[in-house]
């Protein structure tokens, strides 16, 4: 005999193994979503403002400020550098940092972080660059007499976030933030493209638009770009 309490087609039955895996994609590739979305929205926001003024950099104006300074470097710590400066020369450590002490000096007399940045060491004078995002500066020392002279040039902080989206003169935190913020963008991206791929079949208009962001960009790079 039949049995009555048997659940048939489609009735009383779990979910088919096909709707299992579908929800277990899309309750995982939802939850990766909102995660990089959240991670990189801040920085995608500051990075698609900075598109805009890098696009546009020649129609903003620009107002650099000049920082000048001078100072002179006591004999006991500049008899060093001269000797430092011939040992260097036509060598591998013409490119040494400035001694400690005499950074430590430059610190307290001029309020300027020197570092162990690479000096370009001569006969006549250490050269230290000392770029920066949204500027620029350099210090000098002069092995004759002594005079330190230190110029700072600030371009304003359009220029200084326009300098943070290209990663120029950041150094090697925000180098590796960059690469973070790609990963996180990386997967938003991904994610979404499986999300409308698995949505597609109630939305037309999905691949209409994927296709239309893929050709267009295409298109305008080989007809408008020589």
């Amino acid at each position: 005999m039949k049995d009555l309490n048997a659940a048939g087609p489609g009735q009383g039955a779990g979910p088919l193994p096909d709707q299992k895996r579908r929800a277990f994609w899309l309750k995982h590739l939802h939850q990766w979503h909102w995660i990089s979305s959240g991670m990189c929205l801040v920085a995608m926001l500051a990075f698609a403002v900075t598109g805009l003024t890098l696009n546009h950099a020649a129609q903003i104006e620009a107002h650099p400020q000049v920082v000048h300074q001078e100072a002179q470097l006591p004999p006991p710590l500049l008899a060093p550098l001269k000797a430092q400066a011939k040992a260097a020369d036509g060598k591998s450590a013409a490119k040494d940092p400035l001694p400690g002490a005499v950074r430590d000096w430059i610190a307290q007399q001029l309020s300027v972080t020197v570092g162990a940045r690479p000096a370009e060491w001569s006969a006549d004078e250490v050269y230290v660059s000392l770029p920066r995002p949204g500027g620029d500066a350099w210090l000098r020392v002069e092995l004759e007499d002594g005079h330190v002279e230190y110029e700072k040039t600030d371009r304003g902080w359009i220029s200084y976030f326009n300098d943070l989206h290209k990663g120029r003169n950041t150094g090697a935190a925000w180098s590796w933030f960059i690469d973070v913020f790609a990963v996180a963008c990386l997967v938003f991206c991904i994610t979404g493209l499986f999300l409308l791929q698995m949505h597609a079949g109630k939305r037309p208009a999905t691949w209409p638009l994927v296709v239309l962001g893929l050709v267009a960009p295409l298109l305008l790079a080989l007809l408008f770009i020589h």
